[in-house]
């Protein structure tokens, strides 16, 4: 790589076990910050503080590598999802900002990492960071929130995970209107273990396990509940809860267990298993769950209830049941894909219903990024040297591939504001699948706007969108107005004299202009309600013509039909009327796009008929 920019201003922080000279053309700034965190020694727990920008973790170097890693070939995980690994944007460069513990991320030390990246100069910020749905603060309160807007104040994008709580609605955060939140994916890739009972029937099931077991041996096959600890309630016994089976029983078994008790994880169960000196574990999950388990060596597979309950059926029909699991096989262009990931958080969002989010989904399922020495280490086989990467999902892996992304369009046109750079990835997004069907999520349903956003990104066609929905730190200070927060509050956070429009509600907000559009409430008796936006032209057309695509009932009309870009005028308005006095109650969902030529504009909209 070329020479560091001169308006460069980071730092490379040392500790123990990093030197400045660690840092290199690539990896041009880290810092470290005194987050407290729990270190157990001599029977004592201790607080400390981790003086060093050294990832101990596995996850910030993961997200990093999938934002912006160099391109690196044969890369693998013990031979799974082998070929040439490569960033979103590889010829970016890195800055990280170590703001987490293994006790957690406090938001003192988020804010105060922000704001030294936007001091240092970095183009975005990619924060795969997030709490829970219904413990989040009003958006004034939320460090994530605050920290975003000084940022993009400053020109920085900020893209945001959108959390891993789905598939219930109102589960999605970071959901500011001047956050990037990012939905995850499945991609065309499944990792597959098969189960081979003892009457010669093959069942295939989800996971990631590098077991030794083969075709040529089988262990017998045992339900949890059926080798329950003496006075084990059933219900406990049949999910492999802690303490719930009888080691004695479990020895030298393969151990069938539903996916019950979701605050037992998948990983606590596989433990309950090899601690009882298991054989294997299979899991049955009733919820269909789409991020394949990585349980080492340790033999596991996952598999639906449909296939689940057959293989009960066999145990319950067989004097001497048994069975193998096989080692994980990777099966390529899996159908569909994408497919909305059954753990990605939903919207709307319960701070306001008024912005659509998520804003836009990429891949976060089983997704291969580099990994620390550390984990490495915890994940080795038996005489195999670490490669250096790892599988892992969560919105935490989606949200470095919009960072990517983001990053492809600032190269191409490095003076577009951020807005501009999220508009032209949500207008130009992709809603359909392999299979050229519209794209469904994990129960096989079409997935709405709630669970993908506007689509799945498509980083190409997003270099040159045609038009662009621009959204100025004004639309955001009056959606503060407009969300309730006092002037006083907003002027402090934004430090300027801004006014309060006389009139502000929340249903004002669907007018700020963002590239979709959100109405938390449509009253059928009321006729047709008037939502504005505007457009800049950045292609080279100058008119365009619009279509609509509206759910059944619904009348939504677009005033001009047909837009003009006279000479020296760049941007211009147009008016989507909505009328739900047809319309089914409940969230109707559509678009409207703006065509010319090989342009295709698209703005999605979700409306809440009552």
């Amino acid at each position: 790589m070329g020479e560091i920019p001169k308006r460069w201003k980071g730092v490379c922080m040392e500790g123990p076990d990093f030197k400045k000279s660690d840092c290199n053309r690539k990896l041009i700034g880290a810092r470290y910050y005194n987050v407290m965190h729990a270190s157990n020694g001599n029977n004592t727990t201790q607080m400390r503080v981790d003086k060093s920008p050294r990832d101990t973790v596995g996850h910030g170097t993961h997200t990093a590598s999938i934002a912006a890693g160099a391109i690196v070939a044969n890369a693998s995980y013990h031979g799974l999802a082998q070929g040439t690994a490569r960033g979103g944007s590889p010829f970016f460069r890195i800055a990280a900002y170590k703001v987490c513990s293994e006790d957690g991320c406090p938001g003192s030390t988020i804010l105060k990492a922000i704001d030294d990246a936007v001091k240092d100069g970095v183009d975005i910020i990619s924060i795969s960071i997030g709490t829970s749905a219904f413990l989040q603060p009003d958006f004034l309160k939320d460090p994530i929130a605050i920290g975003a807007f000084h940022a993009e104040q400053m020109g920085v994008i900020v893209v945001c995970s959108g959390g891993n709580e789905g598939p219930d609605p109102f589960t999605v955060t970071n959901a500011a209107p001047w956050i990037f939140t990012v939905a995850a994916s499945n991609i065309d890739r499944g990792f597959h273990s098969k189960v081979l009972l003892g009457n010669g029937r093959i069942f295939q099931g989800s996971a990631i396990n590098f077991s030794n077991l083969t075709r040529t041996e089988t262990y017998p096959l045992a339900y949890g509940k059926d080798i329950a600890a003496k006075y084990s309630p059933i219900p406990e016994a049949r999910s492999c809860y802690p303490g719930s089976l009888d080691p004695e029983k479990v020895r030298g078994k393969i151990i069938v267990c539903f996916d019950g008790f979701p605050v037992v994880s998948r990983t606590i169960k596989k433990l309950v298993a090899e601690d009882a000196k298991a054989k294997g574990l299979i899991l049955i999950n009733e919820n269909d769950e789409s991020a394949p388990f990585d349980s080492g060596p340790f033999p596991f597979t996952e598999v639906g209830t449909t296939i689940g309950y057959k293989i009960l059926k066999y145990i319950n029909s067989n004097k001497n049941p048994s069975a193998i699991i096989l080692p994980t096989v990777e099966i390529p262009r899996i159908k569909p894909a994408p497919v909305v990931a059954y753990f990605s958080s939903r919207g709307p969002s319960v701070l306001t219903e008024n912005i659509l989010k998520p804003d836009i989904m990429a891949p976060g399922v089983a997704i291969l990024g580099a990994v620390t020495p550390k984990d490495e280490e915890e994940s080795a086989l038996d005489g195999e040297k670490p490669g250096g990467y790892a599988l892992d999902s969560g919105t935490s892996m989606a949200c470095p591939h919009v960072t990517g992304a983001s990053a492809l369009v600032k190269s191409v046109h490095p003076k577009w504001t951020s807005s501009m750079i999220r508009s032209a990835l949500m207008t130009t997004a992709n809603v359909y699948d392999n299979m050229r069907k519209p794209v469904t999520n994990s129960s096989a349903s079409f997935a709405t706007p709630h669970e993908m956003g506007v689509g799945e990104i498509s980083p190409v066609k997003a270099l040159n969108p045609g038009l662009v929905f621009e959204t100025t730190t004004e639309d955001y200070l009056r959606f503060l107005c407009y969300n309730g927060s006092p002037e006083k509050t907003i002027r402090s956070m934004s430090k300027t004299k801004f006014k309060c429009p006389t009139k502000s509600s929340d249903d004002l907000i669907s007018n700020i202009n963002y590239p979709s559009i959100s109405i938390s409430k449509l009253e059928k008796s009321k006729g047709f309600l008037t939502i504005k936006r505007s457009v800049t032209n950045v292609g080279h057309h100058v008119t365009y013509t619009s279509t609509v695509q509206a759910p059944m009932g619904m009348k939504v009309k677009v005033l001009p039909k047909k837009i003009t870009f006279l000479e020296n005028v760049k941007r211009v308005s147009f008016k989507v009327l909505f009328d739900g006095s047809e319309a089914s109650s409940g969230y109707n969902f559509g678009s409207i796009t703006w065509s010319a030529a090989q342009y295709s504009v698209r703005t999605v909209f979700a409306v809440n008929v009552e």
